[in-house]
């Protein structure tokens, strides 16, 4: 038995769970690990996010916001923040992932998750204490992903010079100086299919649940339906995406669609710049290659975000960077 797996048979025994079968219920990008426990008729999940690659008092600080505002995120049971190991509510298997696979209807299960953000994002009077910004820092570091490790794959450790970083990151500064000015909200920064769930039961937005929000930053709310709507892992049809931004659109009567258009644009290019070079990274440096199938879908999205007037000194560096046909999987790690 490692050294982790007596941590975490300690910490189940200190919480009553000692001597339960714990079979791995799943993985993620991370290097978390969730394991399911049945006991009689209760149900629990162990989440094991091993320090230091991982630190789980993010994630409970936001879980415990979101449910105490009436939100259906996990509760946490029992914690062990220095090892890092909880004890949380086990919301079930219905993820949007598997019932859209299932034949659910799409409609309503976007309608619910953007209903969830309206709701979020209506009263910004109370925010969790020490949430990070997402300020120009963090903006500009994600951005540069898609150079540092995607560019790297594609054409060689030695391709991405100093004055084509430093060009690519001036080339984004107009964009994130024009976020600056957004209200700041609760951005869970990883809202997608995977990570919501129906909770039969639970009504109105309640019936959404959530998981994943460990990263959460405050800044524009645009970002999280962003992401809902230019999904890396699936295509969504242009008019359920439409629709879906005219309902959040309803709720914030003072949000110019100008203004959304143009936050909703700069937000999906970082966004997707960023998540190209986390592909990238993962199968590199992580041996996770299974997310690679989802890199072209990404390039399409983020040369449509590139679209925008707003974004053309990042689309020039791109055009002149990266020719349109290496756009895709890099030949070295598709094998």
């Amino acid at each position: 038995m490692s050294d982790r797996q007596k941590l975490r048979q300690r910490f189940l025994e200190e919480n009553g769970w000692g001597g339960v079968d714990c079979p791995l219920l799943a993985g993620d990008a991370s290097f978390r690990k969730y394991y399911r426990l049945n006991r009689n008729d209760q149900q629990v999940v162990l989440m094991d996010a091993p320090p230091p690659q991982e630190n789980v008092r993010p994630f409970v600080k936001i879980a415990n916001f979101l449910v105490d505002h009436g939100f259906s995120a996990p509760r946490i049971l029992a914690k062990d923040s220095k090892n890092g190991f909880l004890l949380i509510e086990d919301l079930g298997d219905d993820t949007y992932t598997r019932l859209l696979q299932n034949g659910a209807d799409e409609r309503q299960l976007y309608k619910l998750a953007t209903d969830v953000l309206v709701e979020l994002h209506k009263d910004v009077a109370e925010l969790p204490d020490d949430t990070p910004e997402y300020d120009h820092e963090l903006l500009t570091t994600e951005a540069l992903l898609l150079p540092d490790w995607w560019m790297k794959a594609a054409f060689g450790d030695t391709y991405v010079n100093d004055d084509m970083r430093e060009s690519y990151i001036k080339a984004w500064q107009p964009c994130f100086d024009y976020l600056q000015d957004q209200k700041q909200v609760l951005v869970l920064r990883d809202y997608h299919v995977d990570n919501l769930l129906l909770l039969p039961g639970r009504h109105e937005w309640a019936a959404c649940g959530l998981l994943d929000f460990q990263d959460a930053v405050l800044g524009s709310g645009i970002y999280d339906l962003m992401s809902l709507l230019e999904d890396a892992r699936r295509d969504i049809k242009p008019s359920l995406i439409e629709e879906m931004k005219m309902r959040y659109t309803r709720a914030f009567p003072e949000l110019e669609p100008e203004e959304f258009d143009t936050v909703f644009a700069i937000l999906g290019a970082q966004r997707h710049a960023k998540v190209i070079g986390i592909f990238a990274r993962l199968c590199m440096r992580d041996g996770k290659p299974i997310y690679l199938q989802h890199m072209p879908r990404v390039w399409r999205l983020l040369e449509r975000s590139l679209r925008h007037p707003m974004l053309k000194d990042v689309k020039t560096w791109i055009d002149q960077h990266v020719p349109k046909e290496a756009r895709g999987i890099p030949a070295c790690l598709n094998t």
